[in-house]
């Protein structure tokens, strides 16, 4: 639970962020016609409305199951990380490319070039602050895995996708500012077309990373090698198990994780018996994995062959 608030903390914080800095940036834009600027204010327009998705996302799926998800509502997380992806890369990316390509064929000098300066120095002290919250939330349950192994393995989505979002929007913005500096310091407004395409290219590879990451999610993943080894050893522990033949997980949502296991028992075996150690051993799987939400035990009759040693751990 202290990780989910950690989330939506840092949800909050880049969406109040993104919003402010947003107008900003689209009056500085006006006032300036610079692209660069004009790219940057839809990028937070685009941000902003992205963290809107992931609260939404998150409120929908604590909905119960019912008769025609019985498994829950989990995944909307998932479906609207998605979303957010394809909104970066329509909305943010292919504009900025758009816009950078129209200002190169096109350049215009900037007018009140310092106005746009004072508003990419202010907007890059709150997307850092904001940056800042959601690393911060991250640490919690980062541990020792690096910023990348945590994008890539974090089963929520949220951090992620505001750690992501919040990188490439600090990078933008001093992009920007080179963009709007060489422009005055040259004369040629060229420079801030070149920083306008960069940005953009910026923000699509930030939303193909997200959108890769949050299919394989969408596909389903497994949990991960702690956890899988943790609901091994609950069920061997089980004396009435001689082994584990198949162990299957998948995550439903970042929280509640789906067990499939079939195991063996001894010929003869009577049901009440069986029956009590699967409720045992699902008992220690809850206790040692507490996201295992659904577990499903399936017991089947060991025959031994010569020389197999019992209670292998075979999955």
């Amino acid at each position: 639970m202290a990780a989910e608030g950690g989330s939506t903390r840092a949800v909050l914080t880049a969406l109040a962020a993104n919003l402010g800095i947003a107008v900003s940036k689209g009056v500085g834009a006006l006032i300036t016609g610079s692209s660069s600027m004009l790219a940057e204010a839809v990028h937070s327009l685009a941000d902003t409305t992205n963290q809107a998705l992931l609260l939404v996302g998150g409120r929908r799926a604590k909905k119960a199951a019912d008769e025609q998800h019985p498994f829950g509502y989990a995944r909307e997380r998932y479906i609207y990380a998605f979303i957010v992806s394809i909104v970066l890369f329509t909305l943010g990316g292919l504009f900025a490319l758009y816009e950078g390509y129209h200002k190169i064929l096109h350049p215009k000098d900037l007018d009140n070039p310092l106005v746009a300066v004072i508003i990419l120095v202010i907007a890059v002290g709150l997307e850092g602050y904001a940056l800042l919250t959601a690393a911060r939330s991250a640490n919690e349950t980062r541990g020792n895995r690096t910023w990348w192994q945590f994008i890539r393995h974090a089963k929520a989505p949220e951090l992620p996708t505001i750690l992501l979002e919040d990188a490439g929007a600090v990078t933008g913005l001093v992009v920007a500012l080179l963009g709007v500096g060489l422009s005055v310091l040259t004369g040629n407004a060229v420079f801030d077309g070149i920083a306008t395409l960069v940005i953009g290219l910026l923000l699509v590879a930030i939303a193909w990373i997200l959108a890769m990451e949050t299919k394989s999610l969408l596909v389903g993943e497994s949990a991960s090698k702690a956890n899988i080894a943790k609901i091994r050893e609950a069920l061997l522990t089980e004396a009435l198990f001689d082994r584990v033949v198949h162990l299957r997980t998948m995550h439903l949502g970042p929280d509640e994780l789906l067990v499939a296991v079939k195991v063996t028992v001894a010929a003869g075996t009577v049901a009440e018996d069986i029956s009590v150690a699967t409720n045992s051993a699902e008992a220690r799987i809850r206790a040692a994995v507490p996201i295992a939400t659904l577990i499903f035990v399936e017991p089947d009759i060991y025959q031994p062959q010569p020389g197999t040693v019992a209670k292998s751990g075979i999955a």
